[in-house]
């Protein structure tokens, strides 16, 4: 069966992504399947569209009462009927949607995994189920970076709906955690399906060394290029969530933290006002997920480095997942690789953890291309690269840093390598400081030798010399620093080493007004119109966003559920200027080009 009619009738799309197609077509088959697809990647088209060719409802399960609610506002924003079942729900509007599925009209019923095993023997024997897709199929396995317990019971599917196809869909998996994902939902000959993690529209940089101070200035400057921009900015502590947020407002920026140990009505105000761009920027802890699909997120940053690169993936996912450019920007420090040791080492799974966080230095501290990297991580290699990371774009520059390292290193030697690498800076430095008097560290040779340095770049040279492996932390005694044999080749003369030169620049280079001319509008031939791609009116798609903040407002959605951001950039480039022409516009389906098409034509034609 031809399904592209159904995908151009409802999501306005004229043919599909990579993998998408094959993966309708065997759960149209009634066969299993796993799908590992990026956030942004498409996940949600490849069971929403069998759910609207196949009969009965299509159930599916996810972890997040507002993700379910977010999916639901946007399938039924296309004409495509579709509920959640959860604790939410009033007993009247349970009762319409059971009604709803046993009548067949149903096609799409979201439900938690609690809320799924209880109904097994009540709703779900009475309805006819045409699939289960299981979203955030991560959560079922212990190796998964998200571990959810009632997950771990959802094999019971296979066994109570032997006849119904299931499909499990993750962002971020490994061979490990795909392989347990089959085991545990008992998949029968399952297929594997694993698109490219490639998401060129975001941008990729990484600032080592910056205090807080020089973060929030940095921040600021960000956001101050974005005015009009949404983003998230992760931290590894709720405390610092707060302090961040807290900055922010007192410089103008609406922003609001997001953490556990909010109230639950605190954090559901804070995620609807964000969704509705009531709210620029929200301030998230890393451990809490933000649970919404809003899909005009420009920008994410991380404070502190992540302890993962399934957890870095996964949450700088959350930016352009319409396809337009976004970007992403990430701190980490010495402070943050000691804390998330201590994190890793206190674990359940050590020497798991400690892998995954050696990795993620590696993404980090590396001076090749980023997305090379991450790409690798998935088993994906690139041949070329990507020109849309930082070390592409301004490639470090190095000089003879001998004689830095050296200085430090030998600290550390007259020291006994038996202090922390805050004290060697002291030294260095020529701080008195309580515990360099008390140890009588000032009465050493090296003690000032480094005074030429500020202790910010003597941070920045010691964090470099780690990542090259000239001295390491023995993080089980006290953190204290410990000479390698690389690093007593350098000491005692016998090998050179290079430094890269510090950038300390707080200012944003990446100018919003410049990446945006830069985003691909398909080249589509609309009658009437010439066949090019145009060139982009700034001021008409702030007219269209008004527009479509107005009608989100009326109906009491979201701004990005009416029309993504690539769909007004894509308006305000081609400027159709009839409900024909509107009606080719990628994106554009039938149930709203009909719904919204006189407004955003009306609106076009001013301007042309």
């Amino acid at each position: 069966m031809d399904t592209t009619p159904i995908l151009k009738k409802y999501f306005g799309y004229d043919s599909y992504r990579p993998n998408q197609q094959e993966i309708i077509e065997n759960v149209m088959s009634g066969n299993d399947s796993l799908v590992l697809m990026p956030t942004g990647g498409g996940k949600s088209i490849c069971y929403q569209i069998p759910a609207l060719a196949m009969t009965g409802t299509a159930v599916v399960v996810s972890p997040l009462i507002s993700l379910m609610k977010d999916q639901v506002e946007t399938l039924r924003s296309s004409g495509i009927e579709a509920a959640a079942l959860n604790s939410d729900n009033s007993g009247e509007a349970d009762t319409i949607i059971r009604r709803k599925c046993m009548s067949g009209d149903m096609k799409l019923l979201y439900i938690s995994p609690e809320k799924l095993l209880t109904e097994i023997p009540y709703l779900l024997r009475q309805i006819r189920i045409s699939l289960f897709a299981i979203d955030e199929a991560h959560c079922i396995s212990q190796w998964g970076h998200d571990f959810r317990p009632e997950y771990t019971r959802l094999g019971l599917l296979r066994e109570q709906f032997p006849d119904v196809p299931i499909m499990a869909l993750t962002a971020t998996a490994d061979r490990i955690t795909r392989h347990d994902i089959i085991t545990q939902l008992k998949l029968n000959d399952a297929h594997e399906y694993i698109s490219s993690f490639d998401r060129p529209n975001l941008s990729l940089t990484v600032k080592r060394g910056f205090r807080d101070k020089e973060k929030l200035s940095f921040i600021l400057n960000f956001i101050k290029a974005r005015p009009y921009d949404a983003g998230i900015i992760y931290c590894l502590s709720r405390k610092t969530t707060e302090k961040v947020a807290m900055h922010l407002r007192a410089k103008g920026i609406n922003a609001l933290p997001y953490h556990a140990g909010l109230t639950n009505q605190e954090r559901n105000e804070t995620q609807e006002k964000f969704k509705n761009d009531e709210l620029q920027v929200v301030c998230a802890t890393i451990a809490f997920g933000m649970g919404i699909d809003k899909s005009n997120v420009r920008w994410v940053i991380h404070f502190n480095m992540p302890k993962s690169i399934e957890s870095f993936y996964q949450e700088i996912g959350r930016a352009g997942r319409d396809g337009a450019p976004a970007d992403t920007v990430l701190f980490y420090s010495i402070a943050d690789i000691i804390q998330l040791t201590e994190f890793a080492k206190a674990s359940g799974q050590q020497e798991v953890n400690m892998d995954k966080l050696k990795r993620m230095r590696e993404y980090a501290e590396s001076n090749v291309c980023r997305r090379r990297i991450l790409l690798n991580y998935f088993n994906e290699q690139s041949d070329h690269d990507c020109g849309n990371c930082d070390v592409c774009q301004n490639p470090p520059q190095r000089f003879d840093g001998t004689r830095f390292v050296q200085m430090a290193l030998s600290a550390m030697k007259r020291t006994g390598e038996q202090v922390r690498l805050s004290t060697i800076t002291e030294i260095l430095k020529g701080m008195a400081s309580a515990t360099v008097v008390k140890k009588g560290y000032n009465q050493l040779k090296t003690f000032g030798v480094g005074r030429e340095l500020s202790v910010q770049d003597w941070n920045d040279y010691l964090l470099q010399m780690l990542q090259m492996g000239f001295f390491e932390i023995v993080y089980n005694e006290g953190h204290r620093t410990m000479v390698t044999p690389s690093g007593e080749d350098v000491l005692y003369g016998r090998k050179k080493a290079e430094l890269c030169v510090i950038d300390w620049s707080v200012k944003d280079v990446n100018a919003p007004r410049r990446r945006r001319l830069t985003l691909e509008i398909p080249t589509i031939t609309i009658p009437g119109l010439p066949p090019t791609q145009g060139i982009e009116d700034p001021k008409l798609f702030e007219a269209l966003r008004l527009l479509r903040r107005q009608c989100a407002d009326e109906e009491k959605i979201p701004p990005y559920i009416v029309f993504s951001d690539k769909v007004l950039h894509a308006l305000a480039t081609l400027k159709p200027v009839t409900i024909e022409q509107f009606s080719h516009i990628s994106g554009v389906g039938d149930y709203k080009c009909q719904k919204y098409g006189q407004r955003f034509t009306s609106m076009i034609q001013k301007f042309v």
